[in-house]
């Protein structure tokens, strides 16, 4: 696991390090966001839990850049009743890939796709439902897409769609790459939030 942390940070430094380099010849941006998170088929937990975060990142002439999405989803499970103190964070270095129309300054409306890999940790604790404590890492993936709308040149809105599934087989601990099974965490993810640059 210290060697996934290692590829985890450097990977964060070069996003960082993108987003410097955006400054000089596009933008970076910061976009605080609230989400409802839906069940994709996995069993034991609620549909339309809340969550909240922030991406982070730049852009090339508001066409390609990376970003590095944070999200934490208090009660994601189910309620805490039910399931005890239980928790999803996630931490995915991402690409995005945009198509600025109205230009990269001003009033403007920006369609873009993203995806990447990164971190997801789960956590559980004892309740009506759950036996056992448990907390859980692993490695995981997302895509999705969405729109910036910007008023000016500094602000606007985002919202987007984000598909987040675990590469780890909850059943036998092996990491796979499966896009059908029910064995690995997964949910959709549907957020809004302002968009500053």
């Amino acid at each position: 696991m210290r060697g996934a942390l290692k590829i985890l940070v450097a990977a964060t430094a070069a996003i960082a390090l993108g987003a410097g380099t955006s400054y000089a010849q596009g933008e970076g941006y910061i976009s605080p966001w609230i989400a409802a998170n839906t069940s994709s088929g996995f069993t034991n937990y609620d549909a339309g839990r809340a969550g909240f975060g922030v991406d982070a990142g730049g852009m090339w002439h508001g066409i390609v850049g990376a970003e590095l999405d944070f999200g934490y989803s208090p009660t994601f499970f189910g309620t805490t009743n039910d399931f005890g103190h239980n928790t999803l964070i996630n931490l995915m270095p991402n690409l995005i890939v945009a198509v600025p129309i109205g230009g990269v300054r001003g009033p403007s409306l920006r369609p873009f796709v993203t995806g990447g890999a990164g971190w997801l940790r789960t956590q559980i604790d004892r309740g009506l439902l759950s036996n056992v404590s448990n907390v859980n890492n692993e490695w995981g993936w997302d895509a999705g897409g969405g729109v910036m709308g910007y008023f000016n040149d500094h602000v606007g809105i985002r919202g987007d769609v984000k598909y987040i599934r675990g590469f780890e087989d909850l059943a036998t601990g092996a990491q796979v790459l499966d896009l059908s099974g029910n064995n690995q965490l997964h949910f959709w993810r549907t957020d809004i939030g302002v968009v500053i640059r």
